[in-house]
């Protein structure tokens, strides 16, 4: 099992950065991709960005060249730096991590953190 944990999130103004942190516990020898999504008020929850082992990464069309994602397999955290934040950027973000077990490959989530652009 993986328990992920997320920090970063707050209110800030259209234009505005934040840097979203996820840090990882448990097996986490079995993970393979990491990734973030998100769940806007009355909306279903919509992938972000997500990053491979090796680094390979992919976003949303919304949030590219905005959003950067990284991941450090030390530390076992990945992050999320969003740059020109605009309202529609508004919601819950969750980390989530996908980990390979006998029975096969699972995804772990956190339990999410708020985000809100608002002037």
């Amino acid at each position: 099992q993986v328990q992920l944990a997320e920090s970063g999130g707050g209110l800030v103004q259209p234009g505005g950065s934040l840097r979203l942190s996820c840090a990882s516990s448990g097996d986490i020898s079995s993970i393979n991709d990491m990734g973030w999504y998100r769940q806007a008020p009355g909306k279903q929850r919509e992938f972000v960005a997500r990053i491979t082992v090796g680094g390979v990464t992919t976003y949303a069309d919304s949030v590219k060249g905005r959003f950067t994602i990284s991941r450090d397999n030390v530390k076992n955290t990945v992050s999320l730096q969003m740059l020109s934040l605009k309202p529609e950027d508004t919601a819950v973000y969750f980390c989530k991590a996908d980990f390979l077990t006998a029975a096969g490959e699972f995804p772990s989530w956190g339990q999410g953190t708020q985000v809100t652009v608002s002037s």
